[in-house]
């Protein structure tokens, strides 16, 4: 289920847990809400937030370690992946789709619809979304909800940082003195700002894309998909209506064959 610790993302992950631990270390240092709860022997909000930052990273290496959902090279996942295809194979009409299993000229496994090779791991993941050099590992079908999840938790760890940072701020009579006193803490909050904006960004796109039951990877190459070339522009195969693309994503764990939703024959996980 998960990867070597020390793999090439090992710098990545260890800049990331100590820039972490910094930023909250600071916020702690300097005279926030944080600091002033602690000192007068309120700690339900400190250890709220510890606890908040320690869950995200805890979601940070579950996800970074996490398989994505690697297309099996071994005979028992071939055989499901084929088994699957021949059967669906007998059921589509005749239609102006077609479908046509690929074998990856990399890792020379057969490819289900919506997976696509990572040239970065070297496999093939099911429902590819993207590789993220974030967490140094693709974002894929076994992965996917838990990204989002960690987006979710990150981005309130970020945006409560962000108050308590400004309310840490303490005045002064000249700007010189001011910044000299608030320098590490002003440095730490434009950090702050910057990722919250970014993970914003993302958590937004990721559930704008969720919603439409589509992936990044289609949302950006859908011209070069040999599965939606003969799609509308418009036209989503997979799409099964707003709630059911939500509850499929973040309830269903089951594999789904996506094979059935392309061709409107079933829609049930297997």
């Amino acid at each position: 289920m998960f990867k070597n610790v020390f793999g090439s993302g090992f710098l990545v992950r260890t800049a990331h847990v100590i820039l972490t631990w910094v930023i909250t270390l600071i916020l702690f240092l300097h005279d926030t809400d944080l600091r002033k709860q602690e000192e007068t022997g309120e700690l339900t909000l400190p250890v709220l937030f510890v606890l908040l930052v320690l869950v995200s990273v805890l979601l940070y290496f579950a996800v970074s370690l996490m398989d994505p959902g690697f297309v099996l090279s071994d005979e028992c996942d071939l055989q499901f992946t084929l088994g699957i295809a021949e059967e669906t194979q007998d059921m589509i009409p005749q239609t102006t789709k077609s479908i046509r299993l690929r074998r990856c000229g990399h890792c020379l496994v057969q490819q289900p619809m919506r997976s696509k090779h990572c040239q970065t791991c070297q496999h093939c993941v099911r429902r590819y979304d993207h590789h993220c050099p974030w967490i140094e590992n693709c974002v894929g079908e076994r992965n996917h909800r838990w990204f989002v999840l960690y987006l979710a938790v990150q981005l309130v760890v970020l945006l409560w940082g962000l108050y308590m940072a400004w309310s840490g701020f303490s005045h002064a009579p000249t700007w010189q003195l001011w910044l000299r006193t608030n320098g590490v803490l002003l440095g730490a909050a434009a950090v702050v700002a910057v990722l919250s904006l970014t993970v914003l960004l993302l958590l937004g796109s990721h559930l704008y894309l969720v919603s439409l039951n589509t992936t990044t990877w289609e949302f950006m190459s859908r011209h070069r998909i040999s599965y939606l070339k003969h799609c509308g522009v418009d036209e989503n195969p997979f799409d099964r209506g707003t709630l059911r693309n939500l509850w499929g994503f973040f309830c269903v764990w089951e594999p789904v064959v996506w094979e059935h939703v392309y061709f409107k024959q079933g829609n049930n996980p297997i």
